[in-house]
């Protein structure tokens, strides 16, 4: 019997005894508590795979269940080390940082090595855990960023740069490089065979094509402009705020986030904090790269957002494609004959509450024969309004106005670019997704009625070059401030590529946590999943 991974943790979860202080409130186990000890320490789901599908079949709950029970001891003597880990925190009155981040592995360590700690002997080596966990930030700390940008007379200060470095940036310059960067991504898709993109790059690195690129943001109000990309909320960039505070669930699109927010994300990011700059040279640098073209100021990294965009624009994880008049028609047919194609093997609905089981089971790597069986068993129980007649069959004369609607994608910024082997890659890599064709099912199967998170997706993927531009210039961003410049065609590649993986997992894992709250709030009457 095939059962959700996260129905089999918190089951498991819920007969140790010990634990509490890796539970959540409902006894399951902390989503934490899953991400930093059960799966990388106890379950290791990379030796074990048949424990790591979201979807388990009896041997690989049975295998699941084993290991956490083994590991039992362990487990208790790991919450107790957090229990006196944040007693000795709150005496030392420290504040940086997550706790559960912090200090979950060390605690596992230390219940691995030590075994269960005595609140009296063992508060000693506590706060020698605390002080080597805290003091390799060397001062670059969160808090210590917070008391900077909160003294009045550096704001003063700091909003002065801001202005002097906002009101000195170039005039709008002329010049079109898109051949250019074609040329480069299809030299950057093939440099590990051909070998022969390094002149491009140094071609575009030379002309300031990357800088040229991000100034023409800054002035662009339409066709390609920077909120059209969603890499800010304003019509046109504007100059950065210092900010106070910052949350990484909440942070700013990328040329609208504050200076505080920046440099929080580096501190964040960074595993060895005392190789940056002091925190006001971090500050300080931070004000000149978000009033620099792209917000960056290496040349080459502005050279490899700008190909980025090309990149983006040309994104289709739909695989919807116009004909020579470029009309409508063709990208309604192009849908109509993937989707019939699809609904020929038995895939009758794109919905995730009737779907999901099929969609889970090909994502997650499971055989097609799995795959298949589970979308039969769900096309069995569609109902005759899943069915429709003519009049609600997308692929009627009836149902057409309908169906292209439901299919017309959004216009890419700036229009349509010529197709790269940049391009051939990661589309062909994301139109096999299985979330993907289900989304695409959902695209023309009622995409007014969707809702859930399959139809988050589907309204993400018909604006790819969002998502995609976020990331790409997080990663730029954290590589501007280390230094490090992108200065060959397989480092460009393997960074453009790197990114539309990225958000291929990101999905996938949106997916794979809904599927498992749905499956554990079923099982227990409550939407919240712990072990998701």
């Amino acid at each position: 019997m095939r059962r959700p991974r996260a129905m089999v943790l918190d089951e498991v979860w819920r007969k140790l005894d010990g634990v509490e202080a890796l539970s959540g409130p409902q006894g399951g186990p902390l989503r934490r508590t899953v991400k930093l000890v059960l799966d990388p320490l106890v379950i290791r789901p990379v030796q074990h795979p048949s424990c790591a599908g979201a979807i388990l079949t009896a041997d690989g709950a049975t295998l699941l269940a084993t290991r956490i029970y083994a590991a039992a001891d362990v487990l208790r003597a790991t919450a107790a080390w957090f229990t006196l880990l944040k007693q000795v925190r709150r005496a030392l009155r420290i504040t940086e940082g997550n706790p559960q981040d912090l200090y979950f592995q060390r605690c596992f360590e230390l219940a691995t090595t030590a075994g269960h700690p005595d609140p009296v002997r063992d508060r000693q080596n506590a706060e020698a855990a605390l002080r080597d966990i805290h003091e390799f930030a060397a001062g670059r700390t969160t808090q210590a960023l917070k008391e900077h940008l909160t003294d009045a007379e550096v704001v003063r200060e700091l909003g002065g740069l801001i202005e002097i470095a906002w009101r000195r940036r170039p005039a709008a310059v002329s010049g079109d490089h898109t051949a250019g960067f074609e040329e480069l991504l299809d030299a950057c898709a093939n440099s590990r065979v051909t070998g022969d993109g390094q002149p491009e790059l140094d071609r575009l690195v030379a002309a300031h094509a990357g800088t040229h690129s991000g100034i023409d943001l800054w002035h662009r109000a339409s066709g390609g402009s920077a909120n059209e990309l969603g890499l800010t909320a304003h019509p046109l960039p504007r100059p950065p705020a210092l900010g106070a505070s910052a949350s990484k669930a909440d942070l700013g699109l990328p040329f609208d986030r504050t200076i505080y927010e920046r440099v929080f994300t580096v501190l964040q990011a960074s595993s060895e904090r005392a190789e940056l700059p002091p925190i006001p040279e971090l500050v300080t640098d931070e004000i000149a790269r978000s009033c620099a073209p792209w917000a960056l100021l290496d040349e080459t990294l502005r050279v490899g957002a700008a190909a980025g965009v090309v990149l983006a624009v040309g994104l289709s994880p739909f695989g919807v494609v116009s004909d020579e008049r470029g009309g409508t028609a063709a990208r309604v047919r192009h849908l109509s004959d993937a989707a019939r194609a699809e609904r020929g093997s038995g895939a009758k609905d794109g919905r995730l509450d009737r779907g999901g089981a099929a969609v889970l089971a090909r994502a997650e790597g499971d055989s097609t024969a799995d795959a298949a069986g589970a979308e039969r068993g769900r096309a069995a129980a569609v109902t005759p309004r899943d069915r429709g007649g003519a009049a609600d069959d997308p692929w009627s004369s009836r149902g057409a106005e309908k169906l292209t609607r439901a299919a017309e994608p959004v216009a890419a910024p700036g229009g349509e670019a010529r197709e790269t082997a940049a391009h051939q890659v990661i589309n062909n890599r994301w139109r096999r997704e299985a979330y993907v064709l289900q989304a695409r099912r959902l695209a023309v199967h009622e995409a007014e009625e969707a809702s859930g998170p399959l139809a988050q997706i589907a309204a993400e993927l018909r604006t790819p070059w969002r998502p995609y531009l976020r990331r790409l210039w997080v990663r730029l961003h954290g590589r501007d401030v280390r230094a490090a410049p992108v200065e060959e065609p397989d480092e460009l590649w393997d960074l453009l590529d790197g990114v539309g993986r990225s958000v291929i997992l990101d999905h996938r894992t949106k997916v794979k946590n809904a599927l498992s709250a749905n499956a554990v709030a079923g099982e227990f009457g409550s939407t919240e999943s712990r072990a998701s």
